[in-house]
């Protein structure tokens, strides 16, 4: 028998990811309209076309791959791998890329050029490394793909939704709680109904509730909406544009790191999804990944789509592949109406972010339970780059609220804060976290020759800058790239392998005194 397209729990899966692509909608509006200038004929009519039309192509790519998967296989539990806009991705290219080029030309339009072109070329890049990910795949430890994901989980998603729930307890917390108690308890409501269905009622309910009591805690928007249908323009005459001009080339100091952060993230993601048992093969989903991201570059929007973290959280809620069908439809319908914003002047934004809140913590528990005992440490070791990376993100905002940059403020923490460790960490921060992982599963199991390896590997990554390396500017923390870009790190890495080797032949040798042949 055939299995259905849809199921309860793609409800409350569709509310997990509806949220979170709704975020980076949200995120593309306010930094593209208030940091690059980007008129709202821009915004609305040209870049969230073209991303509806992108997350759409990976949504049905990534449907259909989870339901042939079922089919093939007998089983009805297949999760679809949650797909959307990189959120790293976006601030690298609006902050690194976008913004520099509007500063300098105060031309919007020639910003927004600029950004097509990175995400086309990251797409290329992205399409080549689903060549080689499946070698990378089988050759890392499962603790080091795990690892960066538990970080960037219980710090990105889980701790800075946190704040905003207890930033509006009347609102968020009851729904928050809810999910947890759910979904942690294993509770089955009456009807079947989805708890986080639920979940997002309760909060609707609590705001308006309160609002109408003459207790404004939900303040819905208030920017007047006009209907209109915004259908996709071919953007392959803007990108060509930029392209005579030679600047494009340029960016590939930021066009490349990212790219190769989207093909680990996404190797990541499908280990963490075949830990949830549900393996989707290598090649396809990493080539799907580029195709959406030039489909977005083809169509007007400039930034990358991705494989989203968070499989085994929708998962855990029972989602299967309706789930990812229905998010690539509704957010496609809200794009190319304009309404984007039109959700958020009926539900409260806190209402819908304890469902990913309770996706972080899954995804953070995961990392521990699906890898042996004794690679526990190295899972925590993994964490410290992501805890880094979202450590500078905090003091970068809470200094640019203040009024002053970190490149001001630097000097002035000493011993207090050892600021430039932690921008250190930060930079390049998802191959750092593989990296220190894998090294450490490697020592655990006393396979020093192969830790070895992997820490040459660092000191490579280090050399070119690709992880470590960084200037402090007054514009903020940038990338640094070529021959000897972070030399400091690539020495003490270079160290440590050589201290590996010396362990690797002082174990092998005590192993073969062991066993009598050494005399």
């Amino acid at each position: 028998m055939h299995p259905g397209w849809f199921v309860r729990g793609d409800i409350d899966g569709f509310f997990g990811l509806f949220v979170d692509n709704l975020l980076q909608l949200m995120l593309i509006a306010v930094l593209c309209g208030q940091v690059c200038g980007m008129p709202d004929e821009l915004i609305f009519g040209r870049i969230m076309p073209g991303a509806a039309l992108s997350i759409l192509f990976g949504n049905a790519f990534y449907t259909w791959q989870a339901r042939r998967l079922a089919l093939r296989t007998g089983r009805s539990d297949i999760t679809a791998l949650p797909y959307g806009i990189n959120t790293v991705s976006l601030i690298a290219y609006v902050f690194l890329i976008i913004a520099p080029i509007y500063f300098q030309t105060q031309n919007p339009t020639l910003a927004w050029q600029a950004g097509l072109f990175a995400c086309l070329a990251s797409a290329v890049l992205e399409c080549v490394g689903a060549l080689v990910g499946d070698w990378l795949r089988r050759h890392t430890p499962r603790a080091a793909l795990l690892s960066c994901l538990a970080g960037i989980a219980i710090t990105f998603i889980a701790m800075g939704f946190v704040f905003q729930i207890f930033a509006m307890p009347a609102i968020a917390v009851i729904p928050a709680l809810f999910v947890i108690m759910v979904y942690g308890g294993q509770v089955k409501l009456p009807l079947g109904v989805p708890g986080g269905f639920v979940a997002v009622l309760l909060g609707v309910a609590l705001g308006w509730g309160l609002r109408l009591a003459g207790l404004p805690y939900f303040q819905p928007l208030d920017a007047p909406y006009t209907f209109a249908i915004h259908l996709p323009q071919p953007a392959v005459g803007d990108m060509l544009a930029f392209l005579s001009n030679g600047e494009g080339w340029k960016y590939f100091s930021v066009i490349v790191p990212m790219a190769l952060f989207n093909v680990i993230g996404s190797l990541q993601n499908l280990e963490s999804a075949e830990a949830a048992g549900d393996r989707f093969e290598t090649r396809s989903s990493l080539l799907a990944n580029g195709l959406g991201s030039m489909v977005a570059a083809v169509l007007g929007n400039p930034f990358p789509t991705t494989i989203y973290i968070g499989h085994p959280g929708w998962k855990a809620m029972g989602a299967r592949w309706g789930y990812s069908l229905l998010n690539g439809v509704v957010i496609t319908l809200l794009c190319l109406i304009g309404g984007v914003t039109l959700v958020l002047k009926v539900v409260p934004l806190e209402a819908m972010i304890g469902i990913l809140l309770w996706i972080g913590l899954i995804i953070t528990a995961q990392a521990f339970q699906e890898v042996p005992k004794k690679h526990s440490a190295a899972v925590a070791l993994g964490l410290i780059p992501a805890l880094a990376a979202w450590g500078l993100l905090l003091i970068e905002t809470a200094l640019r609220k203040a009024g002053v940059s970190l490149f001001e403020a630097a000097p002035r923490f000493g011993g207090d804060l050892y600021i430039y460790g932690v921008i250190a960490l930060s930079q390049g921060f998802m191959l750092t976290c593989m990296v220190l992982s894998a090294i450490m599963v490697f020592i655990v199991e006393r396979q020093f020759f192969k830790a070895a390896l992997w820490t040459l590997v660092a000191a490579l990554l280090a050399f070119f800058g690709v992880i470590h390396a960084y200037d402090l500017t007054p514009a903020g923390v940038q990338n640094k790239f070529g021959p000897g870009a972070a030399a400091d790190f690539a020495l003490a890495y270079l160290g440590a392998a050589l201290l590996l080797v010396a362990l690797h032949r002082y174990n092998r040798r005590h192993a073969d005194e062991k066993t009598g042949l050494v005399a």
